[in-house]
């Protein structure tokens, strides 16, 4: 008997050879229950309307919001998260708390719609509601007021939970504001909704279509109040002070190019933790394959793989229903 029959050289190929062993063997799997899809509402829209800059993504109308919504239920998704683009704009977002605004009026007609068969969550930020697009309250000076800002928080977050919302999203990044948003919940009796806190929120370059869809008027730009992109360890103390105040659930965001980020807040709590594949990179993608630079399905499965690889148990993608249908076809 030879050597290497006793000692058989390893051919880690032999996993590898068909659809079935891979598999069978496959170290991170995807499931529409991991999935939340964000969907973009306008008001007073009569018909759902293209956003150029995001191929297959529109604003709805409050009637086409309640059609995606059933038809993310019925794909079996986790969740859809709700943001507004109101008629009326001004400084410090009053259409934000309203009981009428179409936040409001949204969160109430995706609930009608999907009861408990989908998790209903609602950004929680001005930026959306103000003139200046800015995620808070400016002072004299032109400065994001934190405190000021955070008592336009608590509001809404006691209209949003009134609507019927299961889960807010805090995502204006002030200091504080996990703590200020659980207890005015708590206060107003909405012990059972629950918070995902935007940790780890990045002055990312892969925002701008998102601006597009939401008609943002900034002016400036938000890095006094979002996170540095050269920071790392910045993000653990965000979090430590997350799950301090009270966060259910926290997020980094974007996705792609914060994956060592997203490895690092997943190995260092033992909440859920989220991860938004931002307008940007549906943007890439879509350009990209338009072009028959890449494959497109085999993109977005791959970068989706990646971010719950890298630790997250939800993701927020604008693909969320359309890969529901394939993993549960």
């Amino acid at each position: 008997m030879t050597s290497d029959a006793l000692h058989p050289v390893p051919r880690p190929r032999r996993l590898r050879g068909t659809a079935a062993v891979r598999d069978l063997v496959a170290e991170t799997r995807l499931h529409a229950r991991n999935l939340v899809l964000p969907l973009f509402v306008k008001e007073d829209l009569s018909d759902p309307r293209p956003i150029a800059a995001m191929p297959g993504v529109v604003q709805h109308s409050l009637a086409s919001l309640r059609k995606a919504v059933r038809e993310a239920a019925d794909a079996g998704i986790g969740g859809v998260m709700l943001f507004a683009v109101p008629n009326r704009k001004d400084a410090t977002g009053s259409q934000a708390d309203r009981p009428d605004g179409i936040l409001q009026r949204a969160i109430g007609e995706a609930v009608a719609e999907a009861g408990d068969a989908l998790v209903v969550m609602s950004d929680l930020c001005l930026d959306e509601f103000t003139d200046h697009g800015h995620c808070g309250v400016l002072d004299a000076e032109g400065r994001v007021d934190n405190d000021a800002t955070l008592e336009r928080y608590a509001a809404m977050a006691v209209a949003q939970a009134s609507a019927g919302v299961h889960m807010v999203g805090p995502s204006g990044m002030m200091d504080g504001q996990v703590a200020v948003i659980r207890a005015a919940l708590d206060g107003a009796g909405f012990t059972d909704v629950s918070i995902l806190a935007y940790t780890a929120k990045y002055a990312s370059a892969f925002y701008g279509p998102f601006r597009d869809a939401v008609e943002s008027e900034l002016r400036g730009d938000r890095r006094t109040y979002q996170m540095d992109p050269a920071n790392a360890a910045e993000a653990v103390r965000e979090l430590r002070l997350d799950l301090a105040e009270g966060a259910d659930l926290v997020m980094v965001k974007p996705a792609m190019a914060y994956l060592d980020v997203l490895r690092t807040v997943a190995d260092r709590c033992d909440v859920p933790v989220a991860a938004y594949q931002v307008s940007g990179e549906l943007a890439m993608v879509e350009a990209a394959a338009a072009r028959g630079w890449l494959d497109r399905d085999r993109a977005i499965r791959e970068t989706l793989t990646s971010i719950r690889r890298a630790g997250a148990t939800v993701i927020l993608t604008y693909w969320a229903a359309e890969v529901a249908r394939e993993l549960t076809a």
